[in-house]
């Protein structure tokens, strides 16, 4: 299983980010759980300074940009 964390205080792209990843969880059928982080300590853990982060088993893969659907469906079914 996947798990998937999105990091951002709640601006449109950091919700526009989330939507896109329970899409491409939806279309795909991964297995996959995702998370959405907007407390800014714990953001801060992760040494963010660009949101949305999109991270996947702890890996920051997207920053400062909304990743699209088709784009999160290609994260999802590799490996």
């Amino acid at each position: 299983m996947k798990h998937i964390k999105v990091l951002g205080p709640g601006c449109a792209k950091c919700k526009t980010t989330y939507n896109n990843v329970v899409e491409a969880i939806k279309q795909t059928g991964a297995d996959a759980d995702v998370e959405k982080i907007e407390d800014i300590e714990e953001m801060l853990r992760y040494n963010v300074l660009t949101t949305p982060v999109l991270m996947i088993d702890e890996v920051a893969i997207i920053k400062g940009r909304v990743a699209d659907i088709n784009e999160i469906k290609k994260l999802l079914t590799e490996k």
